[in-house]
């Protein structure tokens, strides 16, 4: 029988973090399995230092790196460790949401932490997401409680009185995104332009100041959007270009309709037809953002 926990731990100062995550480790460790952190640094610091010499049989990531883009986090952070454990159980600490996050993260936060239920709803897996109280705004904790299963505030563990069907959380964030600006670059493109699409972005990222990686990844990523966009979505779409800050920003629409909000989130496997494409999308950018509705959908990526 799998065993899959989903659990929020609520903290307000680094002894209740600890409090909370130093047993939930060392439990792990005693029975032999795999414990891989992900939090932002400053608490990976902390509870690096509180394990002492057991610090070495864990590992740790940066959340605030590892899990810029919320939708890497399941394929590249989650997903990635469990599959190294060849189906035993594992434990994890991951804090995706951190006072930090922007208007604009947060919606796939909020996504990620109930897609989270239904991609390892297979997998004997204990994940344990803390969340500062003393940081975070009480719509955050009311969506921390639609999230996961199970709440642990100190000594106490309860069931959550407002979790929800994952799906449904997750349609109720896939909001619009904010318009682009008016300067922004826009061109169609069709299975005929792929090619010059491939070029445009190229040399846009680079007059941008992207270095040569990151045009590769980001030539990469709207290739496969593009690409879908000709297949999947009405055989053509719009690309939009624009710079938010030191970041480039590309946009790809087009008439199609994403109806799994598990596509990018996860390997589909060696059977699937398709998927992929946004996998690799949420993997190789800074920050992925998506809105999909009845007449199409808007991809938003975002690199440097």
């Amino acid at each position: 029988m799998v065993d899959f926990v989903h659990e929020a731990l609520l903290y307000r100062d680094a002894e209740q973090f600890l409090a909370g995550t130093v047993p939930f480790v060392r439990d792990g460790l005693a029975a032999g399995q795999p414990v891989l952190v992900a939090v932002p640094q400053h608490n990976v610091d902390l509870l690096r230092e509180a394990l002492n010499g057991s610090a070495d049989q864990v590992e740790f990531l940066d959340m605030r790196t590892a899990g810029r883009n919320p939708g890497r986090i399941i394929p590249g952070v989650l997903t990635a460790f469990t599959d190294t454990a060849r189906g035993d159980p594992v434990r994890i600490v991951g804090e995706p949401v951190w006072a930090g996050r922007t208007a604009l993260e947060y919606p796939a936060c909020v996504q990620h932490e109930a897609l989270v239920n239904t991609a390892f709803e297979d997998r004997p897996a204990w994940i344990l997401c803390p969340y500062d109280t003393s940081a975070l705004a009480a719509d955050v904790l009311g969506d921390a409680e639609a999230t996961h299963p199970v709440m642990v505030e100190g000594s106490r563990r309860r069931p959550s009185h407002g979790y929800r069907e994952p799906f449904l959380t997750a349609e109720d964030f896939n909001v619009p995104l904010p318009p682009p600006p008016a300067t922004a670059l826009a061109r169609r493109f069709d299975v005929d332009s792929l090619v010059e699409t491939r070029q445009l972005v190229a040399s846009y990222a680079l007059e941008a100041g992207l270095t040569a990686d990151q045009v590769e990844d980001l030539v990469l990523a709207v290739n496969e959007l593009a690409t879908n966009s000709v297949v999947h979505g009405g055989g053509r779409g719009m690309l939009l270009l624009w710079c938010e800050g030191p970041a480039v920003v590309c946009e790809v629409r087009d008439r199609g309709r994403l109806d799994n909000p598990m596509v990018g989130r996860g390997n589909p496997g060696p059977m699937a037809r398709g998927g992929f494409g946004v996998m690799l999308v949420n993997l190789l950018c800074d920050l992925v953002r998506l809105h999909t509705r009845s007449d199409g959908t808007t991809i938003r990526v975002y690199m440097g």
